[in-house]
């Protein structure tokens, strides 16, 4: 409670017209480094928010085991890995972010990790191909709302898009104990029922599900495997995924 009243608190006076910066450098409870905040206009105040104060992946956190190989897709500037790699000091992370601004303090954001936390300036998508950028769509065209879609005629196609199995090969990984989505829809191409072919390398998941469509594919691509559901804020975590009737020991 101290942390979000302290946290609100700091919100109204970067948006009083005084002399304050507009980039804050703070170490929530959570994490063993700090991190920036880029604070409104920006959505990042909004993303902290929701991961420092709502504590949205708190479902994850409070889950015993450890974790070896973690993926976050759509990393946006790096929180949600933050608190991974804080909680799972053993592990490695592949942080994927398409938009170049969100990516490079992403990369900030995570360097006192190390080595065991790579970023990747790209997307997820189906399969390995290049997509376009889309900005000012979305919830209400701030960074958070940044998508990647297929090149219409014309159209400039500067993002590197990886498939899931492409991230997992370049990471030398056979087996993700933790993939954390967030990708603005792109959910849609991703669970597409021809193309998860990697679900059965994930042992935990936890997404954000963009709108009917997206909830209808997901939930399709799932109903091959058993798993714990849980619902808490804005996203669904699956946990111990195993193929229908088989076990598999909780992570």
């Amino acid at each position: 409670m101290f942390t979000g009243l302290r946290w609100y608190a700091t919100k109204i006076l970067t948006r009083l017209p005084l002399p304050s910066s507009r980039r804050l450098v703070v170490r929530p409870p959570e994490l063993l480094y700090p991190v920036t905040v880029r604070m409104f206009p920006s959505s990042d105040d909004a993303v902290f928010d929701q991961l420092f104060v709502r504590r949205e992946y708190a479902p994850v956190c409070r889950r015993e085991g450890e974790a070896k190989f973690i993926l976050d897709l759509g990393a946006n500037v790096g929180y949600a890995s933050a608190i991974f790699a804080s909680r799972y000091p053993a592990a490695r992370i592949v942080a994927v972010e398409p938009d170049p601004g969100n990516y490079e303090l992403c990369k900030r954001n995570l360097a006192p990790y190390g080595d065991r936390v790579q970023t990747l300036l790209g997307a997820v998508w189906a399969k390995r191909s290049r997509l376009a950028l889309e900005r000012g769509g979305g919830c209400d065209g701030r960074e958070w709302a940044t998508r990647v879609a297929e090149a219409a005629p014309g159209n400039q196609a500067s993002v590197e898009a990886w498939d899931v199995d492409g991230l997992l090969e370049m990471a030398g990984a056979d087996e993700v104990d933790l993939v954390k989505i967030d990708i603005e829809g792109s959910e849609a191409e991703v669970f597409a029922a021809d193309t998860a072919r990697w679900l059965p390398k994930v042992r935990n998941l936890c997404i954000e599900l963009h709108g009917d469509k997206c909830r209808e594919i997901f939930l399709r691509a799932m109903a091959r495997f058993d798993y714990e559901l849980e619902e808490h804020g804005e996203y669904t975590f699956c946990f111990n995924l195993r193929p229908v009737g088989a076990v598999r020991q909780q992570a």
